[in-house]
């Protein structure tokens, strides 16, 4: 203690030093550091001098095992006498954990719960009962059809090796020669790759062709570019007739399609009368009250209703009954084996009559085959349907016998070229069937008569 200090007096109130000392009150700000030791004087540094030499005994006690003063010098020194190998490396500081690995482990101290299904396998009880019981088969030297097929192939030996295949366009062959792009052999565009050319390399370079699938080389039909109109003024009067003819035909055949038509949007029903309104209108009233006057009928007569029957349930077979359908059911398998033998026996006897029918159904197969072939030739020369309308043929332009002219100079033209010209660009699929557009008004004309002012009088 500093000197001019005494003990701390026994007396209330009394801070020790003069009274002058204790009766002033220390005012300083409270919101900082320094403002919250509430003891300032001696007290506070005995108080702090105590707090340390404990702190100082319970570390000497940890680390020591109890106070350093108390120890004996064997076990605080050693004697170094030389003789024992020094190691030079210095030792390194033990590594800690990254604040990272730090912020990222778990916090609770409750274990994760245990992932069940981890240690359960499919149908693993399924899978024990089969390997026992191949397990007891094999010992009788039964296996299973996998295994005898495996060792009879071993017993076979080794297949015979087979030509490998060249790697395919578009994959590298890691076990591929190396090649030299500047060579004197180097592709120089020949319509095929030379002997020992690296196709990887031809078409990595594009030197190689693409392929064509099958479906991109099919040629299209042949068309003719500007259709052939039979007759004219010069034909002969046998072809004009059978031009005349192939004209009603399609103008008959156009007229069938518009009278059906109208057939089908025909209504065959009589117009509507005075009575035939009333009966409508009075159709089910009539019947519903014949219907009620039926039922009160019904439930005067009988006043009480019968219960519904319950249905027997059939009771368990006996052995006997068990016995009967097994008989049964063997003898109908007896059967229907006799019954196949005797078919089978039978057959032999109708080989001829089966070679003729085999060959009449090759027959009609060939013929179904070419009647196929010949459809499908006819339907690609036909134009296709390549828009939201078909194409349809405009007929053929003919005059009759008498618009018929003497003179060439009096000669009237049927159709017209540019029309002629777009329907075969349409039958050629050059460009899609259309129609032409309708003009529809959007509003309503209005008439509205205007007077001007020399009308006015």
């Amino acid at each position: 203690m500093a000197a001019g200090e005494s003990f701390l007096p026994f007396g209330p109130g009394s801070r020790g030093g003069s009274s002058a000392a204790s009766r002033r009150r220390h005012r300083g700000p409270r919101n900082r550091k320094k403002g919250w030791k509430r003891w300032s004087g001696p007290e506070a540094r005995l108080g702090r001098e105590i707090g340390d030499f404990l702190e100082d005994v319970g570390l000497q006690e940890r680390a020591a095992g109890g106070l350093i003063s108390e120890q004996p010098n064997e076990g605080l020194f050693f004697l170094d006498t030389g003789n024992a190998p020094k190691s030079r490396r210095l030792r390194k500081p033990p590594e800690k954990p990254l604040h990272v690995d730090l912020v990222l482990q778990p916090l609770s101290k409750v274990p994760p719960p245990k992932n069940i299904c981890a240690h359960q396998t499919p149908n693993g009880r399924k899978e024990k009962k089969r390997r026992e019981f191949w397990a007891k088969k094999a010992e009788k030297g039964i296996l299973p059809r996998g295994e005898r097929r495996l060792r009879a192939r071993l017993a076979r030996g080794a297949p015979p090796e087979t030509p490998q295949k060249p790697p395919e366009l578009g994959r590298s062959d890691p076990h591929r020669d190396f090649y030299d792009i500047w060579g004197e052999q180097a592709f120089l565009g020949l319509p095929r790759p030379p002997e020992g050319q690296d196709r990887w390399y031809l078409q990595q370079t594009k030197k190689l062709p693409v392929q064509r699938g099958p479906r991109l080389q099919t040629k299209p039909p042949p068309s003719p570019h500007r259709g052939h109109r039979p007759g004219g003024f010069t034909t002969p009067f046998q072809e004009h007739q059978a031009l005349l003819r192939r004209a009603l035909e399609v103008e008959t055949r156009r007229r069938r399609e518009e009278e059906k038509v109208e057939r089908r949007l025909k209504v065959h029903e009589e117009p509507a009368t005075q009575e035939s309104k009333l009966q409508e209108q009075l159709e089910g009233l009539l019947e519903e009250e014949e219907e009620e006057e039926e039922d009160e009928e019904d439930g005067n007569g009988n006043g009480k209703e019968e219960p519904p029957k319950k249905r027997e349930q059939p009771g368990r077979k006996t052995e006997k009954q068990r016995r009967k359908e097994r008989e049964e059911k063997q003898k109908r398998q007896l059967q229907a084996g006799s019954r196949l033998a005797t078919q089978r026996l039978q057959g032999l006897f109708q080989l001829r009559s089966l070679r003729r029918l085999l060959r009449q159904r090759q027959e009609r197969l060939r013929l179904r085959r070419n009647l196929r072939e010949l459809r499908q030739k006819q339907r690609e020369r036909e134009p296709k349907r390549l828009g939201r309308t078909r194409y349809e043929d405009a007929g053929p332009e003919v005059q009759l016998s008498q618009e018929l002219p003497e003179s060439l100079r009096s000669l009237r033209p049927e159709g017209h070229v540019l029309r002629d010209r777009f329907k075969s660009l349409q039958r050629r699929n050059l460009i899609e069937p259309r129609e032409r557009a309708k003009f529809k008004r959007r509003y309503r004309v209005k008439y509205v008569e205007k007077r001007t002012f020399r009308a006015v009088t």
